[in-house]
C-alpha cells in the first residue's frame, strides 16, 4: 500500500519547483475563484518558514498590509499557486523566522544578499 501512496503523490508534484529560501522576499501569484471566474492575485512578503517534504510541501509568507501583519501558508505544488518570483534574497541564520513576528518597521527587514 505505501508504493501506491507514493506514485499518487509523485504524479501530484509540479515538474518546475521555484527556488528560493527563507527570508527571501517573493510574490507568490495565486488563483482566487469568485463565483464562476478566476483571477490571480499576487501575495508579496517575506519567507518565514518552509517545511514539509514531497507533495506536502509548504511554505509561509508575511507581510504587512494596512500596518497590520497578515502570514500566510502555501502548499508548493498546488495547482492554486500560478508561480513564486523571488524579489530579493534574504541572509539570514535561522530556519524559521517567527521573530518577525514581533518586530514592526525596520527592525523587521532582513539584509539583502549582496552578490
Amino acid at each position: 500500500m505505501n508504493q501506491i501512496i507514493k506514485e499518487i503523490e509523485d504524479a501530484q508534484l509540479k515538474a518546475e519547483v521555484p527556488e528560493f529560501n527563507v527570508g527571501d522576499t517573493v510574490k507568490v501569484h495565486g488563483k482566487i475563484k469568485e463565483g464562476n471566474r478566476e483571477r490571480i492575485q499576487i501575495f508579496e512578503g517575506t519567507v518565514i518558514k518552509k517545511q514539509g517534504g514531497s507533495n506536502r510541501a509548504t511554505f509561509t509568507v508575511r507581510k504587512f498590509s494596512n500596518g497590520v501583519g497578515v502570514e500566510k501558508t502555501w502548499p508548493l505544488h498546488s495547482p492554486n499557486v500560478e508561480k513564486v518570483e523571488v524579489v530579493r534574497q534574504g541572509k539570514v541564520r535561522r530556519a524559521k523566522l517567527y521573530y518577525l513576528r514581533d518586530r514592526v518597521g525596520k527592525k523587521a527587514k532582513v539584509k539583502e544578499v549582496i552578490k
